[in-house]
């Protein structure tokens, strides 16, 4: 499951930029998976389900005393984990240095996100005694990612050439079948993660819960994919009758927005769910705009704005919900919307000091003339060819030699 949906943002994420930063996204999807295992593995499990207080475990630290029965529940966690540091990595594609991308992953893998994870998730956890509800992390994962996404996309600046007199252009990515190719491994890595929340199908009644949870992201998918369809040919999106990279990112946001609920929601509930999903990912992707903030793959509009609407919509839309005229369904509103404020401020205060502590740092963006070879780290190699002058190489192109295979190989 992990892996296909790392390769799923792979995917995606190279697609979506230019061919010179595709190799350095795909580094940083691939190093996810061994960087925030470390954090995650000597920090994050304990913050977030070890014991402790209400606010954070703090017993058995780096795996101690961890039973073996508890190892696939820790993986389990663990991407969860890493999918909130990779959602951030599209936010700040083409400009993010590559120590910061280091510390930024390990530092909400293993601290940020895992704190949060234990407010709600564990038994001990003040949202979890307070009633705050989120199955599969629609608050807890997405808006707290969404939120980090578009702090760390202030603090880096837009990238060369994104914003001229004030006004968007577009810079676009080199592959959008690749970009297809992700979403679609993205969606089976959606079924996984809400069919998985459950965390068990031995016990009666589980294989039911897990059917309904897969069917309601699937339902949900299709319900942004519509009214994103509906948007486009309205004209709405652009001068593009069906515009591609819009639908994509609304259907993934319809699919977020079931976090919340999809072990509860009626299929035609699942469906308005994503299809009012879609519509806060358009609002909120003309907002990050208008803001002049550039977040190359939109995490901010798909994950925050659909993971925010997604809390919200349980109290509506789950079966006994306030759409039914059950009242009691009120509590619920307002604790899940005091979680989300929680969930809010703390991923404000914290993704401002990662961010704004390595911008002070000098470590945050590249330099400009970095981002106009390209953020993949190169350096200048030459090859001795016999009989033919030095060549310099750069870029990592390849040297133009007859007799490439008697070179004497690379010096520097």
């Amino acid at each position: 499951m992990f892996t296909v949906m790392q390769a799923g943002f792979a995917c995606l994420e190279a697609g979506a930029v230019r061919t010179k930063n595709s190799l350095n996204i795909i580094m940083q999807n691939l190093l996810d998976l061994f960087i925030c295992s470390i954090f995650y593995y000597i920090f994050g499990y304990t913050l977030a389900y070890e014991e402790g207080n209400a606010f954070l475990g703090y017993m058995n630290w780096a795996g101690t005393g961890l039973a073996d029965s508890r190892l696939s529940y820790w993986f389990f966690q663990f991407i969860f984990a890493a999918t909130a540091a990779t959602i951030i990595s599209g936010a700040v594609a083409e400009r993010c240095n590559f120590i910061a991308y280091i510390v930024y992953s390990g530092l909400i893998s293993g601290v940020v996100y895992p704190i949060v994870s234990h407010w709600a998730w564990h038994k001990d956890g003040w949202l979890q005694s307070f009633g705050y509800v989120d199955f599969a992390g629609c608050g807890v994962v997405h808006a707290l990612a969404g939120v980090c996404s578009f702090i760390s996309a202030a603090f880096l600046g837009p990238r060369l050439g994104r914003f001229t007199n004030g006004k968007p252009n577009d810079l676009p990515g080199h592959s959008l079948p690749l970009v297809g190719i992700g979403a679609l491994l993205l969606i089976s890595g959606f079924l996984a993660f809400n069919g998985g929340s459950l965390g068990h199908i031995s016990q009666p009644g589980d294989s039911e819960i897990v059917a309904r949870s897969m069917l309601s992201t699937i339902v949900g998918g299709s319900g942004g994919a519509v009214v994103s369809l509906i948007l486009g040919r309205l004209g709405l999106y652009g001068p593009s009758p069906w515009p591609f990279s819009m639908t994509l990112n609304a259907t993934l946001a319809g699919m977020v927005s079931i976090c919340g609920g999809p072990e509860a929601y009626a299929t035609w509930a699942a469906f308005v769910v994503g299809a009012i999903a879609s519509l806060v990912f358009f609002c909120l992707h003309h907002i990050v705009l208008f803001l002049k903030v550039d977040d190359p793959l939109d995490a901010t509009a798909v994950h925050f704005g659909a993971g925010c609407w997604g809390v919200l919509a349980r109290p509506f839309f789950t079966n006994g919900g306030l759409i039914y005229g059950n009242s009691d369904a009120l509590s619920l509103l307002f604790h899940n919307a005091v979680g989300l404020l929680a969930i809010i401020l703390w991923s404000t205060i914290s993704s401002t000091i990662i961010f704004g502590g390595l911008k002070l740092l000098g470590v945050l963006r590249i330099s400009d003339e970095e981002q106009m070879k390209g953020s993949y780290i190169k350096k200048q190699m030459f090859i001795q060819c016999p009989g033919e002058n030095e060549r310099k190489i750069e870029n990592n192109k390849s040297c133009i030699c007859s007799t490439w295979h008697n070179c004497s190989g690379w010096v520097r």
